[in-house]
């Protein structure tokens, strides 16, 4: 069999976008990707929930499974959420690689689980949030040093 001929590539260049610069970049809007009745059908599927509790679950003691979530948010959440003094355990597991399902668990020693959940969420948010506001502090410092 003889060998197949070679097509000439586009110039990858020339298709690609001209680069911009983060400082010079137009805002995104924001997508809409809530955790829960309001959720994304595209992201989710119809009639899948965001968010559930596991049977055998009690209010000290509560196994939580999130759809189309991994390593990247089980572990820095099971972090936040073991900052908590009333926290006794928690620890997260993804069941299957080909599954998009990561599983929580959390035992408090008092309080309920669920709202530990909740403020373990909350807390990230917060660290999210200051994270990204020292990150553009520190991307303007620089841009204004480099223009000096």
């Amino acid at each position: 069999m003889p060998p197949k001929k070679k097509t000439p590539a586009a110039d990858p260049v020339a298709s690609q976008e001209e680069d911009v610069s983060m400082a010079e970049a137009p805002p995104e809007e924001p997508t809409e990707d809530v955790i829960g009745d309001d959720a994304n059908p595209a992201i989710l599927g119809v009639d899948e929930q965001p968010i559930r509790v596991l049977a055998g679950s009690s209010e000290k003691a509560a196994s939580y499974e999130f759809a189309k979530e991994d390593h990247t948010l089980g572990n820095a959440l099971r972090y936040i959420i073991m900052k908590n003094p009333d926290v006794e355990f928690c620890g997260y597991s993804i069941p299957h690689p080909s599954e998009a399902v990561m599983n929580v668990r959390i035992q408090t020693y008092e309080g309920l689980a669920l709202d530990a959940l909740e403020k373990g969420l909350t807390d990230l948010m917060d660290l999210c949030d200051v994270i990204a506001e020292k990150f553009v502090a520190a991307r303007e410092d620089y841009t204004s040093e480099m223009q000096s």
